[in-house]
């Protein structure tokens, strides 16, 4: 039987009506809105032809959309795996049952989600070359700051998502023997990961958006190039802003989509993980007599 069962009323004639009379007046209000937006910037001048146009030569994307969209993307790919595994590590640190693995993890992640991303990556930029005597490469800057603050906000999405899992499934992991370890790897994490794929999507969506912090510090993205370096040459940033909204907006819909995919194919509709779901199966069937000869 599936997992994914939903309590939901669904909507009768009236509520139906109600709810399409709802979104009519919200999309004439949408429209409204777009519509006012559209003029107050024509009336502004803001939709000059010679405004869009450094967006139609080849230069306007070699020399700063592509290279800043390439900055973005690398910088964001490399924290996406660090923040991961930075979250999962740690999370399974705070769940530890010895104190003095569980209170120090507790205390990292409590402070780097307290501090602030764009002081972290300041602090690093320039607080590690004070300490070591070293320069700090501002790409690393900004890599271990969003590590640093979406793997907390992850590892307490993945210590929710383990908690979730109902104590039965790592109660039975026990009762065929396995180790604490084993039931953490292949009982409570897939599942946990499972049903935390929306959340883990969200905070990930969030910090390719985060790139754009690394500004503070001069780290050449998306930001830096595509609007700030881009308008101080030909003048015309609201135009460059929107264009590089538009691009964040598509790599962030791409982002959700693989997500999607990916939990379209690990779906395994209320199935327990390979293997283990079997023995799991197993040692409920012998418990219960289930199969035993009758008397």
């Amino acid at each position: 039987m599936s997992t994914d069962t939903v309590l939901y009323d669904h909507p009768g004639p009236r509520a139906q009506a109600r709810n399409r009379l709802l979104t009519l007046i919200f999309g004439v209000v949408l429209l409204a809105l777009v519509i006012w937006v559209y003029r107050r910037f024509d009336a502004k001048g803001q939709w000059a032809a010679a405004l869009w146009e450094p967006f139609t030569n080849a230069g306007t994307w070699t020399d700063y959309i592509i290279p800043g969209l390439e900055g973005t993307l690398k910088a964001a790919a490399v924290a996406m795996v660090l923040s991961l595994v930075f979250g999962l590590l740690f999370a399974v640190g705070r769940l530890s049952d010895h104190r003095w693995v569980s209170i120090p993890a507790g205390a990292v992640v409590e402070f780097f989600r307290a501090v602030p991303l764009l002081l972290l990556m300041f602090f690093i930029f320039y607080g590690v070359p004070f300490l070591t005597q070293a320069p700090m490469p501002v790409f690393w800057a900004v890599v271990a700051g969003l590590t640093l603050y979406n793997g907390s906000v992850l590892a307490e999405a993945f210590r929710a998502g383990i908690r979730a899992v109902p104590p039965g499934q790592s109660e039975a992991g026990y009762a065929i023997g396995l180790r604490k370890s084993q039931v953490m790897q292949n009982v409570l994490l897939p599942q946990a990961a499972r049903a935390m794929l929306p959340v883990i999507v969200s905070q990930l969506v969030v910090l390719v958006k985060d790139t754009a912090l690394g500004y503070i510090i001069a780290y050449p993205e998306l930001l830096q190039l595509g609007v700030n370096n881009l308008s101080a040459n030909y003048g015309n940033v609201l135009q460059a802003a929107i264009v590089v909204a538009i691009i964040y907006i598509l790599v962030n819909a791409a982002l959700t989509w693989v997500a999607g995919w990916l939990g379209r194919r690990t779906r395994r509709a209320g199935r327990s993980p390979r293997g283990v779901g079997d023995a799991l199966a197993a040692s409920v069937e012998a418990a219960s007599g289930v199969g035993e000869p009758q008397g």
